[in-house]
């Protein structure tokens, strides 16, 4: 089968030469029993790959179970994975199967498998390796005979580096990998896809087909599209739906396009995808950068206040915070005139600032929790967010 028939077939829409090897490396491993890891951002399409795979192998006539491993709490993943006996622990009144004993004899596609717990990757190891695994709560060894393609949008090395993720495990799933190009390096696609959403959200909503005038396109295609396709087709769907006018000009596109009336015009300026991320992190560096200063600002005063000392009249809060900001025109950093160190430099204050804010987080989740004595209904309410987000944030945070 050719690479324009299995387009056809699976809805993938463009020309891209780097769209296109991946489809054929995937058409080549079909007929095999080789571990495949498909790697690319959120938001490329990645799902597509093992379903091509599936239906192109000698298990096609088998099942195929996609599972988002992202969105099983960490303390059921392995009974959903590898099932439980009854009894086995709270809640298991009776036994159940897992989706690789389900999946015998077929296909499963384990998407966003760099989320998986430790524990699990090992028993996801033993699985690669021999075929065996052991249902929550049971001594029996079960074997299994099934294919495996997994997922991820993560740096799978840095992963390694920091020990969330197993070596041994990654070389095992990523025998061949296929990696989906991200959508501002598919510039020539990108009209393309939107004409297909523009489409089928007409025919959705019966309604007359949106169009780009000249001028929109261009800024379509400028765009860095940091949620890949989806995002494309959010975009699509919302034009379709809000837009009374048909014809869709720059002007009304731009309020479409987030962040791009700020900081974005820095981005979009028509360079090269290599450039267009450069200038993106360089951004982000600044900001937090600024965010850091102003943030020192604010706890210098605020420990001035605190302990009684006078603060000079020099001393004020941050622009942001009066109440006629001046508007700051700094230079952003040019990060390709800096050392490789500088660079590390960079990348390890966001890290600082994310850890921050994951404390920062962890630390109004329990004070919420204690005053409202572990009630998680109350205590999410508080929060400002659903219960089932709190459980995942418990969980993940281990509180």
């Amino acid at each position: 089968m050719n690479i324009q028939s299995i387009k056809q077939r699976f809805g993938i829409i463009g020309n891209d030469t780097t769209l296109n090897r991946a489809i054929e490396k995937a058409i080549r491993v079909a007929p095999t029993d080789i571990s495949v890891l498909v790697t690319g951002e959120s938001g490329v399409g990645k799902e597509s790959i093992p379903k091509i795979i599936h239906s192109l192998s000698h298990r096609k006539h088998a099942k195929y179970i996609a599972v988002n491993c992202g969105a099983i709490p960490e303390g059921t993943i392995d009974s959903e994975l590898f099932g439980h006996e009854k009894g086995s622990f709270t809640g298991a009144t009776s036994t159940r199967k897992g989706y690789f004993e389900v999946a015998d004899g077929g296909t499963i596609f384990l998407d966003e498998v760099g989320e998986l717990p430790l524990t699990t990757q090992v028993r996801l190891l033993r699985v690669l390796e021999n075929g065996e695994f052991l249902k929550v709560g049971s001594s029996s060894v079960q074997k299994t005979d099934i294919r495996v393609v997994a997922a991820t949008n993560l740096n799978m090395e840095k992963a390694i580096a920091k020990g969330k993720f197993r070596e041994d495990l990654f070389y095992r799933l990523s025998t061949i990998e296929i990696n989906i190009p991200s959508l501002r390096s598919r510039k020539d696609d990108i009209h393309l896809l939107f004409r297909k959403f523009a489409s089928d959200f007409a025919e959705k909503y019966h309604m007359p087909t949106i169009r780009l005038t000249e001028d929109a396109v261009q800024l379509l295609t400028r765009y860095s599209y940091p949620g890949n396709i989806r995002q494309l087709r959010n975009i699509a769907e919302q034009l379709s739906v809000i837009e009374t006018e048909r014809s869709i000009n720059s002007s009304t596109l731009k309020e479409y396009l987030p962040h791009y009336n700020s900081q974005l015009p820095r981005i979009i300026s028509g360079q090269s995808a290599e450039f267009d991320y450069k200038a993106e992190r360089e951004m982000m560096y600044n900001i937090i950068l600024e965010l850091r200063k102003e943030i020192d600002e604010i706890k210098q005063v605020t420990m001035n206040l605190l302990t009684g000392k006078k603060t000079s009249n020099t001393t004020t809060l941050p622009s942001i915070y009066n109440e006629k900001p001046k508007e700051k025109e700094e230079a952003f950093i040019d990060l390709s005139k800096k050392t490789e160190e500088e660079v590390d430099l960079y990348e390890e204050i966001i890290e600082e600032e994310q850890l921050t804010i994951q404390d920062q987080e962890i630390m109004m989740i329990k004070k919420s929790l204690e005053k409202n004595h572990g009630k998680r209904k109350l205590a999410a309410k508080e929060l400002g967010i659903s219960e089932r987000t709190l459980y995942r944030k418990i969980k993940q945070y281990d509180l």
